[in-house]
């Protein structure tokens, strides 16, 4: 029968360092094919709500939808991109099967759904929802921007992020669609935000060492 860690051992499982950084490391295209990098979190059909975890390294259980209510398409994040609302880009990937929480999709930008976001508190942001089609999809591979998607579509989409958000307390209004060049600004303007970010990060902790030095 195998004992208990030693505190070494302990110590050794709670200083490893965190895999977290990892998803984000990813460049936001992919540098073969140019398909835009989707990180799934919760998959189609579901009514559980994952989120990633930066800190652990894992997806967790943010949250689950009412009888009745799942999520439309998988909906995940861009990596190394920042939005409005100081996350990563939301996107969600038309595909033939649901994904899995963690799996990475090459997707082609068709679109966005342009939209802001009020909280609870009354805060608005900007809560853009870029829709993507998997480079691998059957089924959705003659659609080549949001004009080919059928409109009854997209405005269930939109009232399907109007009542999850509702749920939560918070208002979400669309303002706009938008065709494939837009979404691709909006993701080119997510990218030097999270670079001026980062930026920002990695002088404070270079600072922060000089002075440990000290």
């Amino acid at each position: 029968m195998q004992g208990k860690p030693t505190r070494s051992a302990k110590n050794t499982l709670t200083n490893r360092k965190s895999p977290a950084p990892l998803l984000f490391q990813l460049s936001t295209y992919d540098d073969e094919t140019q398909d835009l990098n989707v990180i799934i979190e919760t998959p189609k059909n579901s009514r559980n709500k994952f989120n990633y975890d930066e800190e652990r390294g894992l997806f967790k259980l943010g949250g689950v939808l009412p009888a009745g209510a799942s999520f439309p398409f998988d909906f995940g994040f861009v990596p190394q991109t920042t939005g409005g609302d100081g996350d990563p880009l939301d996107v969600l990937v038309l595909m033939d099967e649901p994904a899995f929480a963690g799996c990475l999709v090459a997707a082609r930008l068709i679109g966005v759904v342009e939209a802001e976001q009020t909280e609870k508190n009354g805060n608005a942001t900007r809560n853009d929802r870029l829709i993507a089609v998997a480079a691998a999809s059957r089924q959705h591979k003659g659609v080549r921007a949001l004009k080919d998607v059928n409109e009854q579509l997209i405005a269930e989409i939109e009232h399907f992020f109007v009542s999850y958000n509702v749920i939560k307390g918070k208002e979400f209004k669309p303002t706009g669609r938008f065709g494939p060049e837009r979404a691709k600004r909006i993701v080119e303007d997510g990218i030097k935000l999270f670079r001026r970010q980062h930026s920002r990060i990695t002088q404070k902790s270079t600072s922060r060492a000089k002075t440990k030095k000290k």
